[in-house]
């Protein structure tokens, strides 16, 4: 029996996803979360094989609690179930610890596929996916900007894009402020852009937010 826990702020998502799942006799939903912060409580009280997570959620996202979930349960797998087309965020979440990534208009076969595969110990890569990996692979040096981020980089980089201040950004990830700044400076250098305006536009333009 494969445990599952899903984390969606929305309900109905949750509840779809638990009813579609529970059709599966292999498959049981141990517990739900509606954001980060919740993920990281249902993980430490649960033994989940499986954590099917949403990325934009509001409090603290998916990608905010990946490390700390990676942290807190290595073995653990985690399926980022999202509204984002992979191109967008898929290479990146896997580099940072994400065990397979789809997009919420995938067949929902895919996911029961998707959940035992990666419960086996191995990562869920669509043909997408796979795809772009290779194409990173070969031609590392024309990755777009933000996918040579390192992963505080591009949690900070995001957060400035949606018009969050360094005060705001440094309570969320548990830094001070001065390391945001930095963050901030390093980032702007790897991106060439000059101010908060352009990220926020650079992110707009490249979809990686709403």
């Amino acid at each position: 029996m494969i445990k599952v826990g899903i984390v969606d702020d929305h309900a109905i998502v949750r509840s779809g996803l638990r009813q579609y799942l529970s059709e599966h006799v292999d498959l049981r939903v141990a517990g739900e979360a509606s954001n980060g912060r919740e993920a990281i409580d249902l993980v430490r009280q649960q033994d989940i094989d499986v954590l099917v997570m949403d990325l934009s959620m509001p409090g603290q996202s998916g990608l905010d609690a990946l490390a700390m979930l990676r942290a807190k349960a290595p073995d653990m797998g985690i399926l980022i179930l999202s509204g984002y087309p992979e191109e967008h965020y898929a290479i990146n979440l896997i580099r940072q610890g994400a065990s397979g990534y789809l997009n919420k208009e995938c067949e929902p076969k895919e996911i029961a596929e998707a959940i035992r595969t990666i419960s086996l110990g191995r990562r869920y890569l669509t043909p997408t996916v796979a795809d772009l990996l290779a194409q990173q692979l070969n031609r590392k040096d024309d990755a777009p900007p933000h996918e040579q981020l390192s992963e505080r980089e591009f949690q900070v980089f995001l957060k400035l894009a949606k018009g969050e201040t360094a005060g705001d950004i440094a309570k969320s990830l548990s830094l001070s402020v001065k390391t945001v700044s930095t963050y901030r400076t390093r980032l702007m250098e790897k991106m060439a852009l000059s101010s908060n305006s352009d990220l926020t536009y650079y992110a707009l333009k490249n979809k990686l937010i709403d």
